[in-house]
């Protein structure tokens, strides 16, 4: 009885002081552009490429990039994931299907699209609140400035870092993180 008692104290010290794990991306779940919902833990063992995107942005052609990277690295150690964000001057403000077309017919996109969410604000989504804060990411503070910004998961689902939206996907920064060399 007294172990009982000893390890169910030492479990709430443990939660109560932050000794318990911490969320990392592997803890959320959204959904796909589809509607279907996705559980980011299927992506354990992956890095993980994230970028708020949009369609009616200077950055847009972006998406071309993103796709070769995923055609040249995706596999069961690569992926990247596409978040339509409105955020920024109205620049993503079709449905989640005009995005889908438009990402087919465009670009040719087969990375994974999620729903359309909000990257800031008071509406910002779990996955963004994350993503922007040291806090509970443990590791920066990247608050995000505009479409096409780009965060980088390691294959444990924790933060390594972050690009800003003019960097092209096919950066030698980007480049050494996938590849490792």
């Amino acid at each position: 009885m007294k172990k009982i008692v000893y390890l169910t104290l030492s479990l709430l010290v443990a939660v109560t002081f932050g000794f318990a794990q911490k969320a990392n991306f592997h803890s959320f779940k959204t959904k796909t552009i589809d509607g279907a919902d996705f559980d980011l833990a299927s992506l354990k063992g992956k890095k993980v490429l994230v970028v708020n995107t949009a369609s009616k942005c200077g950055l847009t052609p972006q998406y071309k990039d993103l796709q070769e990277l995923y055609a040249k690295y995706g596999d069961d150690k690569f992926m990247v994931i596409g978040f339509p964000a409105n955020n920024f001057l109205s620049q993503e403000p079709g449905s989640n299907a005009d995005i889908k077309q438009f990402c087919k017919e465009e670009y040719k996109v087969t990375f994974p699209m999620m729903q359309k969410i909000s990257v800031k604000g008071d509406d910002m989504d779990p996955i963004y609140k994350w993503l922007t804060s040291k806090a509970l990411n443990g590791k920066m503070d990247a608050e995000v400035s505009w479409n096409f910004q780009k965060f980088m998961i390691d294959e444990n689902g924790n933060f390594v870092d972050m690009v800003s939206p003019k960097t092209k996907p096919n950066d030698e920064k980007i480049l050494k993180w996938i590849t490792g060399k």
